[in-house]
This record gives C-alpha cells, structure tokens and sequence, in this order.
C-alpha cells in the first residue's frame, strides 16, 4: 500500500516497539544483556528511492566492498582490508588467537600479535593472509560454491538462481541459502564447527511483472548497527540482480526472526530516534554490468546521501561455537 510517510520510520517505529515491549535477553557467551522481539518485516519499494538510512550516517564503503566479496564468492579478509574495509577483522582474529593459545600449550611460542598488527600482517603478507585470514563457509561461500558430498563438486545458488529465472520467469524456487547445519553450532563436529554466526541466513528472488523482488530472512539481527548495514546490502544485491536480468528493481523484503537491540546500543538509539528522516539517495548502477562476473564496485555510483552524523556503538561479537566448559564461545 502505498503511502506518503517516509520509508525509514518503518525502522525507528520497530526500535520503539523493541524499547517499548520487546523481552530480556541474554547473549551466552558475551553476557550481554538485550531487548528482543520475535517474526518482524521491513518493506522498502527501490522505485521511491535507495534505503540506506538517514538517520545516522551507514557505512557505504564497507556496504559496497562486502557486497562484491560476498558475490565474488571470496572467504579470505584481505580484500577486504586491502580496501581499508574492517568490518571482518573480528572473527579470523579470533580463530588466529585460539590457535595461538593452542600453540602456546604445546610448546614456548613467540609473542601473540594484537589485533591491530594482525590485521597490517593481512595487509601486507600473503603467506600470513591465506593462512589465517580464510573465513570458510561464510556467504560468498555459501552462495557461489556450496560444498557438496560429491568430491570436488560444488553449487553455485546465485547463478542457478539467476539462470532458473531466465528459464522460467514464474518460478517460486529462487532460494539463495547460507545455512548449512553440517558447519553450524553443536549440529557440526568440533573441528568443522563454524566459529562466527551465519545471521542473515537465505534470501529468495522474485519476477513480479518484469520487476526483480527480494525477500531476505535474517534469524538474529542487531537492530542498531548491523540492520541499517544489511538493508543497504541487500537492497543494492536486489538492484544488481535486476540489471543482470534485464527486469526493474522491485521490492526489498526484510523478514526477521529474533530482531534486537543490545543493552549497551539504547542510549545511542535514544539519540537517534529524536532525528526526523531526510530524502533516500539514488543508486545507479553502470550498464556494462549485464552478468554477474561484470559487477565491480566502481560500476556503482551513490548520489544524493545526506545522512546525520554516524553514532558510534560497541559491536557484540556473538555467535559461534559454545565452549560450556568455559563458558563462552570458542576460539
């Protein structure tokens, strides 16, 4: 249904909801407390403008860079960091720091690198990079080359997805899925067990009357900074996806199952909910891309962002492997 009120009041509107009625939680393995409600959605038409909030000002470059990862099919930070990108630093941190320890139990080992020299060992060894900078069975993964039980064989949803739709314009089998329990939390073996959380887990695609739709399902999703992020993200996945088709941009669809807001993001998200919408920038996205090996970061152009100034909040790193005898997740 159409409406003249500003597409983003559908996010504050779900903050205060959460601040009103949402119940307590707490996050095992960080104890960090949090305001949780349960089976929520988000609408945003692309034809009315790209939704990268207004509100606090969202993290484009990383957006952009993550995206082209993802696509690429990658797993290994370097090109992130190598774009100055951090947003991924955490996790093969902490698995490099597990390993470490490990080290260090069995026999005298040098001194552990702090993150900060970690992540410029990333930057400018190779070597170092692919040995401990590989996230396997992250996204990129999961959507270009889903492991098979077949030896050598792999799946690659996104174009399966792209190629079925080609195929049969009607189609209701467009599924693009990341969660593959054989990796994920007690349901793996220890020594297969993915140690960061698979979060926005499957999205599904969607030819409407000659426009490309999006739904995303994001089981746990931390509304204050990673929500505004993976709007963004998924929104511009949804644009791309319609270039390569040849179909508009139509909908992007964000469904959740546990939406949150931590404890130590209420103050911030206070402040942010005084700050009244500003107009939605516009995406244009360069007409060589008509595949999906075609897409490069530099073929997207955003014009017209005015945000507010960014509100910087603690990121929660969560998820992962539970260690019980420590209480906390593994390293």
């Amino acid at each position: 249904m159409k409406t003249n009120k500003h597409p983003e009041y559908q996010y504050s509107e779900l903050a205060k909801e959460i601040l009103d009625k949402g119940i307590r939680k707490v996050d095992r393995g960080t104890n960090i407390g949090l305001r949780s409600l349960f089976g929520r959605q988000l609408r945003f038409d692309l034809s009315q403008g790209f939704p990268l909030l207004t509100t606090k000002k969202v993290y484009w470059k990383g957006v952009l860079h993550e995206l082209y990862w993802f696509m690429s099919g990658q797993t290994n930070i370097k090109y992130l960091v190598d774009n100055n990108v951090h947003i991924w630093d955490d996790y093969p941190y902490k698995i490099y720091r597990g390993k470490f320890k490990a080290k260090s139990e069995k026999r005298k080992a040098k001194s552990m690198l702090t993150k900060e020299e970690f992540v410029e060992k990333i930057r400018m060894d190779s070597k170092f990079a692919e040995k401990f900078g590989n996230l396997p069975r992250i996204y990129g993964e999961m959507w270009r080359h889903w492991p098979t039980r077949t030896k050598g064989r792999t799946i690659d949803q996104l174009k399966w997805a792209l190629q079925e739709m080609k195929d049969d314009p009607d189609a209701k089998n467009l599924i693009v899925n990341s969660w593959n329990p054989e990796y994920l939390y007690t349901m793996a073996t220890h020594e297969d067990a993915s140690r960061f959380p698979i979060c926005h887990n499957m999205y599904q695609i969607s030819n409407r009357n000659g426009k490309l739709s999006l739904q995303l399902y994001h089981r746990s999703a931390d509304l204050f900074l990673g929500v505004p992020f993976n709007i963004a993200s998924y929104a511009l996945l949804t644009m791309v996806l319609a270039r390569v088709t040849g179909l508009e941009p139509g909908e992007f669809i964000h469904t959740f199952g546990d939406v949150h807001i931590y404890e130590n993001h209420i103050e911030q998200f206070k402040e942010q909910l005084k700050r009244t919408p500003r107009p939605f920038p516009k995406i244009t996205i360069d007409k060589k891309v008509k595949k999906l090996s075609d897409f490069r970061p530099e073929h997207v152009t955003l014009e017209g962002y005015d945000p507010y100034p960014i509100i910087k909040a603690e990121l929660t790193v969560a998820g992962g492997l539970y260690n019980p005898r420590t209480g906390r997740m593994a390293e």
